[in-house]
């Protein structure tokens, strides 16, 4: 959640330091109760974080391909086809001890 008020900020801030008042409207956003050392390290933290961001946006990506997995697997799961193991359905109900409707009776959990 902290992240999207990073990014609100980052939007509305662009190439700016943040100031008190930004990070007390982010406190507010995020429920957050910061004293006054909490404030002034925040102030300067989220400036940094956020010229960082700055300074990532600015690399030339052009022509590189986005990166989802890198393992090269491509599908490690098996298809969901039934399997008959030869039981039906009255067969696997005898081993349960109380049967109702064809259905398997068990107590009352919700109180």
């Amino acid at each position: 959640m902290f992240n999207f008020y990073l990014s609100l900020c980052y939007n509305m801030m662009i190439m700016a330091k943040l100031k008190r008042d930004d990070i007390l409207k982010l406190a507010h956003l995020a429920r957050l109760d910061l004293t006054e050392q909490e404030i002034a390290e925040f102030t300067d933290e989220l400036s940094e974080i956020l010229q960082y961001v700055e300074q990532l946006q600015s690399v030339d990506i052009a022509g590189l391909q986005p990166t989802n997995q890198v393992t090269g697997l491509t599908n490690v799961t098996r298809k969901d086809e039934p399997i008959d193991y030869g039981y039906t359905a009255k067969d696997l109900l005898k081993n349960v001890p109380v049967v109702q409707d064809d259905l398997i009776k068990v107590k009352r959990i919700i109180g």
